[in-house]
């Protein structure tokens, strides 16, 4: 009897082992992460909310973070009368270049006294300082276009330059190819290239999808250009399941064109080698871009173009 007993209870221990072991293996935590129940999602799992997905986290833009637009040494240029740059959440921001105030034109700060050769068809309001090299624009804004604006338009020169090279694909490698034109897709977080090296974004709007993940981030390389939008079409982005603007990334090896027709809306950072461009001269109000427009070795150019730039 003393035997039998003994054997019931190691065959009762066995079969509690085998269903706890059963238990486990039926975990939701193992199922989606493979991991043990209460175990953490590792970084970069998609769709989990608080970590970025399979794109890793966002760049450090650092000082470039405050810049709705930033021509590296060869200058900004504003046509027309409705451009505005601001922070989308009321904050200020900035333009710039590292060249000097001469670079800049059609726009005026918030510094009473700081206009950059306005006219009255070329008025671009920015709500907040205008960085440069010196001289100053003009004796009656003496806080800008010196050796601080200067210095600060350096430093956002060089993280800009620093998150490039981050978004490249040798930094963040094993991209996605959803093809050239990226018009009437939906696309979940992710880094995204495609083999001839330029993206197009025409015929239909882009849906970029968080599945409820606000910090799900995009990551678009391009080995030459970007172009947004077709002759008389203009073309959005459009951000759905909490997807955020300052989450999204296009790193441009070449140029960007943002709507050359006019109108559309664009989202994200745009880090582009060469020029960036929004709209064509004579287009009316308004091209908007919910980001940042940030050009390493050339000039950003606007007509009538609203910039909201995302609180870091």
């Amino acid at each position: 009897m003393d035997k039998f007993a003994s054997g019931s209870k190691a065959r009762t221990w066995l079969m509690g082992a085998v269903l706890a072991a059963a238990l486990a293996g039926c975990s939701p935590d193992d199922g989606i992460f493979g991991g043990r129940p209460g175990t953490p999602a590792p970084p970069g799992t998609p769709g989990l909310p608080g970590t970025p997905g399979p794109a890793g986290p966002a760049p450090n833009l650092g000082a470039a973070a405050a810049f709705g637009g930033f021509g590296g040494g060869a200058g900004m240029t504003n046509q027309g009368t409705f451009t505005v740059i601001t922070g989308a959440q009321g904050q200020p921001v900035s333009i710039g270049t590292t060249g000097a105030s001469t670079t800049m034109t059609g726009f005026h700060s918030a510094t009473p006294g700081c206009i950059y050769t306005e006219t009255p068809l070329n008025i671009g309001a920015v709500n907040g300082t205008i960085n440069t090299a010196p001289p100053p624009p003009d004796v009656a804004c003496p806080t800008e276009g010196t050796a601080a604006t200067f210095a600060t338009a350096q430093a956002a020169a060089n993280d800009a330059l620093a998150a490039f090279i981050d978004l490249s694909p040798a930094a963040r490698p094993g991209a996605t190819d959803p093809g050239a034109n990226l018009g009437g897709l939906t696309l979940a977080p992710g880094i995204y290239a495609t083999a001839g090296g330029a993206f197009l974004l025409t015929g239909s709007d882009l849906t970029l999808d968080a599945g409820g993940n606000a910090d799900a981030v995009w990551i678009f390389q391009m080995a030459s250009t970007l172009t947004v939008g077709a002759a008389g079409a203009p073309r959005s982005v459009i951000l759905a399941g909490g997807a955020q603007p300052k989450n999204v990334f296009w790193q441009v090896g070449s140029s960007a064109t943002i709507n050359g027709a006019g109108g559309g809306t664009m989202v994200g950072t745009i880090i582009s080698s060469a020029a960036t461009t929004f709209s064509t001269a004579g287009n009316p109000c308004c091209t908007t871009l919910n980001g940042r427009a940030l050009a390493l070795n050339a000039s950003v150019t606007m007509v009538n173009t609203v910039i909201n730039v995302p609180a870091p």
